[in-house]
């Protein structure tokens, strides 16, 4: 009697191996962190260069409260960065982490 051979096609496939719950909630809250339209304009305000607060503010058209608010919560995510010099405090993006995400979102919606 033959053997019957099945082709790789007809075989069950294995289930994806899922990365752990505790990455998958911290993945979710960052692309929940890219979910709102003033965070993402502060994002594209720092895409080039780093910014004072004010100047932010003025680029994105919000109150220096507003922008404040927003770049905590950008901080707290590790999306933007901050130095000191003087009383000034400047922000930029974290590392070209960020702008890739921001690209690669632009590339597809462009599609």
């Amino acid at each position: 009697m033959a053997e019957e051979v099945t082709s790789p096609e007809k075989l069950p496939k294995a289930p994806p191996v899922l990365p752990d719950d505790e990455m998958l909630y911290e993945l979710a809250d960052l692309f929940r962190v890219f979910g709102d339209s003033t965070r993402i304009k502060i994002l594209y305000a720092l895409h080039d260069d780093e910014l004072c607060v004010q100047d932010i503010a003025n680029s994105v058209q919000l109150s220096q409260s507003a922008v404040s608010h927003q770049l905590r919560v950008l901080k707290d995510t590790k999306l933007v960065r901050f130095r000191r010099d003087g009383k000034t405090v400047y922000y930029a993006l974290d590392d070209d982490h960020v702008r890739s995400i921001l690209s690669m979102g632009m590339d597809h919606i462009e599609e």
